[in-house]
């Protein structure tokens, strides 16, 4: 279910039910982008303990203590954190370690966005739980206008096919049910593979898995794809194919919260540079 303020009620990915915050409250946040969201909702002084991969906001996010990764996280020091609520994501933390957290965090909120939109529920709900409503409706407002603006801007279009590549040995892409393929094709890019069981299917370059690519899009993240690669790349598509190859900022199309804002932009500054 989509997670936010439904009926007056805030309600997580879950379903799961929560009354805004009182009396002290210590924040972890095992969410990269959820911890700038946390920033960009004024709730640093509240946020005791991050991932290592939560960089942003860069400086600022230095003074939270680091309390290990995403998948496999430090459960003593974070008890030892002593936290009242834990922000954690359906796809990036694993379930039995959010498991073993709740058996002493009072309360864990889970966020599942898996289309651009839902950013609209992330900000309410994270507002709405800490008392961030004002900042929570500004944001909703900035996200809207710029979602309004993408649309208009991009409607007139060629829809064309990509192949995102956010893994090498082997290669990996994403596929259509994913945050990372919504936010593309609110630009007018349609990812290949058109259907595939996998949400990050392994690819060959090769010409019937090329079919209908205009480019090819190297993520910055979670492989560090850089300028090199895209040599590399191109020595490995067939000789007569006619696809660009480029690299893209993966925190602008996979970070929600408050960066998918600036990703919109970004996007679309994108769209029209490669076209």
């Amino acid at each position: 279910m989509s997670e936010g303020l439904v009926a007056g009620r805030l309600i997580d990915a879950i379903g799961t039910e929560h009354a805004p915050a009182t009396g002290v409250v210590r924040i972890v946040s095992l969410v990269p982008s959820l911890t700038e969201l946390l920033f960009s909702l004024g709730l640093q002084e509240n946020l005791v303990g991050r991932t290592g991969f939560c960089i942003h906001p860069k400086g600022l996010v230095r003074r939270v203590s680091k309390v290990g990764g995403t998948k496999s996280v430090d459960v003593a020091k974070i008890r030892k954190l002593a936290p009242t609520h834990l922000v954690v994501n359906i796809d990036e933390n694993p379930r039995d370690v959010v498991q073993e957290l709740t058996t002493f965090v009072p309360h864990v909120i889970v966020t599942h966005p898996i289309q651009p939109e839902d950013n609209l529920g992330v900000y309410r709900l994270l507002g709405g739980i800490f008392g961030r409503e004002a900042r929570a409706a500004e944001l909703a407002a900035e996200f809207e206008r710029e979602l309004e603006t993408t649309r208009t801007l991009t409607a007139d279009l060629p829809r064309q096919g990509v192949l995102y590549l956010i893994w090498k040995s082997p290669w990996m892409t994403v596929s259509r049910d994913t945050y990372i393929s919504r936010m593309l094709d609110l630009v007018g890019w349609d990812t290949v593979p058109a259907q595939t069981p996998a949400r990050y299917p392994t690819v060959q370059l090769v010409p019937p898995q090329l079919a209908g690519v205009h480019h090819v899009l190297l993520s910055t993240e979670p492989y560090s794809f850089v300028d090199r690669h895209i040599d590399e790349i191109r020595a490995d598509l067939p000789t007569d194919a006619d696809i660009r190859v480029s690299l893209i900022d993966g925190g602008m199309t996979s970070w929600y919260g408050s960066r998918a804002i600036e990703g919109l932009r970004y996007l679309r500054d994108l769209r029209a540079r490669l076209s």
